[in-house]
């Protein structure tokens, strides 16, 4: 059975963004990652580390929209390019798949996200897709949770974690580390 861990940068209070910014993250807070706290590149290791776990990546429509690309261009990004990358979208059109970001298949719904977990092969990296973190969590379907938590309380922004009235999950602390400028890495594993 697959893993799907779920990556991201978030504030105390629970509200995710993109190094700085982007498109959909239009709160006055928005690009926090990046403004507001001194970077130190052993803070962002974490996001190097993962890069020997990924066989794949999974978004939700909106998140594949911007990153889709932008990452397939970026030296940053390079090695992402030829992963299987999964959509979890009921509304992406078929023909609005990026071409020339390696092999794209929409998945339309968190039953066809329960099937891949069962296929054969590696971790699947979430990234971004706040709206589809809350579904995976809330269906069951998310294994781990990798977040460096930024020292800012924002109030408003999409936020990781649903407001639903949900049976509690428990998380089991996998590894966790701070560091001089206030950041967190927290990973968890989910263990019901």
């Amino acid at each position: 059975m697959r893993e799907v861990v779920y990556t991201g940068f978030v504030s105390l209070d629970g509200v995710l963004d993109s190094p700085g910014g982007g498109p959909g993250e239009e709160h006055r807070g928005a690009g926090w990652v990046v403004k507001d706290i001194e970077f130190l590149p052993e803070a962002f290791a974490l996001k190097g580390e993962e890069l020997a776990d990924t066989t794949a990546l999974m978004f939700g429509r909106r998140s594949y929209e911007a990153f889709a690309p932008l990452w397939r261009d970026s030296e940053d990004h390079a090695v992402y390019k030829e992963l299987p990358k999964y959509v979890v979208s009921s509304t992406l059109p078929d023909d609005a798949i990026v071409p020339g970001w390696g092999p794209t298949t929409i998945l339309r719904s968190t039953d066809d996200v329960a099937a891949l977990k069962k296929s054969e092969g590696g971790a699947i990296f979430v990234h971004g897709s706040a709206e589809l973190a809350r579904r995976l969590s809330e269906a069951r379907l998310l294994d781990r949770y990798h977040l460096l938590v930024f020292p800012v309380l924002l109030g408003a922004g999409k936020g990781l974690f649903s407001r639903a009235d949900t049976d509690k999950q428990v998380l089991r602390l996998r590894a966790s580390e701070s560091y001089p400028n206030g950041i967190v890495k927290l990973i968890y594993d989910v263990v019901n």
